[in-house]
Formats: C-alpha cells, structure tokens, sequence
C-alpha cells in the first residue's frame, strides 16, 4: 500500500531510538524526509546516516526537549532546511520513576517538563506549519496512563495528560484539517528495555512472567509494530481518523490477562 508520504516532512522526536528509531526509517521508507530530534547528537547522526544509505532523507536535530528554546530550535531549523512541516511524532520520554513516596515535588515538576511540556511547545511552534500543510500529529503515550503501574508518578501524569490534550487538540484543530492521534504501546522489546531485563537477577526468568501477561501470542510488541501503527496514522490512509487512542499491545491493556 502505498501511504502517500512522499516528501512530506515528518519531525520524530526521540527519532534515533528503540520505537523512534522505528518510526523514523520506516517514514523515510514510504518516501518522506525525517527530522530526527533527541538530545545525542550521536545516536541522532548515525540513524540520519542509515537513512540516507538505505536511500532515504533524513535531517538532525540535537535538542534537550524540556527545554522551550530547543523546541523552538527544532521548529526553526526544519523549516530553514525544508520550508514546511507536515506531521508531528511527539515520541520522547522515559520512565523516570518519580513515585509518591518516593520523589519530591521537585522532581515531579521536572519529570513533567522532561515528558509533557515537549509535547505542547513543539505542537505549539509547528502549528502555523501544520495549519499550511493541513498536516497532523501523532502522539506516544504509555499504557500507564490507563493501567498505573506504581512508582512512576511523573511518567504516568504526563502520559494521561497526552491523551486527555490528543482529544483537546483534536477538537480545537478541526477548522484548521490536522487530525491528532495517540498510538499507545505496553511492553515493547527495545534495545532500552533489553538493558533493563539484563540487569536483573533472573532477565529470562522476569521475561517470561511478562511475556505470559500478554494475550496476544504472549509475546512483546516490536518496536517495528508501533511504527507501522503510527506511521499510518501521519498518512493520508487514515484521513477521517482523529482524537483516537489506539492501542497497539496485544492486548494487554483491556484482555483479562487470565486467558490462557
């Protein structure tokens, strides 16, 4: 199928990584020019440098997205180089675990700038762009913003905050044709989430008690999974498509995790 990308300009943030990563090659795949925009000047490089061997367009961005001037960096400079912006992937963020009992008001706050405040100022500075285009944004979340998880107080703030401000925007961006979605995955194999597993006592012991959680083939979703989802979501495929949560996690959000 194809998804008519072709030459549409798609900034990915956290577009050199895991999910991101994913993301990013398969946009430049279907024929658009990525903007890759993370903090690793380095990891973002060497996934620009895969793109374009693999005959695609890609660009780098090195910006640390809490803050507002490189959100605005990340804006200028993609339309510096392509004069127009026509989709959005709000991706960036990690799970900080700045609990309750464990955390401080002061950690809080910033674990919200680090994974929500990006999501609104890059929104925020690309609309006029967007508005132009009719373009759209899809937005990451976390399957914590339904399930809670413990722990993680920030992280799960901020991810219900994404899909309460998806349905916001979507209403208030009507008038203008740029549809918002949110893709939100649950336990997806990762180089991240690899180190994570490898770092404890028992990683194939742990793995299998998550892996037999989830219904569908009790299995991880694959990074390349989320990217197909969201991917199609930025395509003109799916232009009636806005306000949605979707979930891509084999079920593990909304199954009973009892089947057997």
């Amino acid at each position: 199928m194809d998804l008519g990308l072709q030459e549409k300009v798609i900034i990915v943030t956290g577009g050199a990584k895991g999910i991101g990563e994913a993301i990013s090659k398969l946009v430049a795949a279907e024929g658009g020019i990525v903007v890759i925009a993370g903090r690793s000047t380095a990891d973002n490089e060497k996934t620009v440098s895969d793109i374009i061997a693999a005959g695609g367009k890609a660009l780098a961005v090195t910006a640390e997205l809490g803050l507002v001037d490189d959100c605005r960096k990340v804006i200028t400079e993609t339309v510096a180089k392509y004069g127009k912006i026509d989709g959005l992937v709000n991706n960036a963020g990690a799970n900080d675990g700045v609990g309750l009992e464990n955390g401080s008001p002061e950690r809080f706050m910033q674990s919200l700038q680090n994974n929500l405040s990006h999501y609104y100022n890059l929104a925020h500075f690309a609309l006029p762009y967007l508005k132009a285009t009719k373009g759209n944004i899809v937005n990451i979340g976390s399957k914590v913003a339904t399930t809670g998880q413990g722990n993680t107080s920030g992280y799960a703030a901020s991810k219900g905050a994404i899909n309460a401000l998806t349905r916001e925007w979507a209403v208030e961006m009507l008038p203008y044709s740029i549809r918002i979605n949110t893709v939100i995955p649950a336990e997806v194999w990762t180089p991240l989430y690899e180190t994570w597993i490898n770092s404890l006592p028992n990683p194939q012991e742990k793995l299998a008690s998550i892996t037999a959680k989830i219904p569908f083939e009790r299995r991880m979703t694959t990074s390349a999974e989320i990217a197909n989802t969201t991917v199609f979501l930025l395509s003109p495929r799916s232009s009636h498509t806005t306000g949605q949560i979707v979930y891509v996690d084999g079920g593990y959000t909304h199954l009973d995790r009892s089947i057997s």
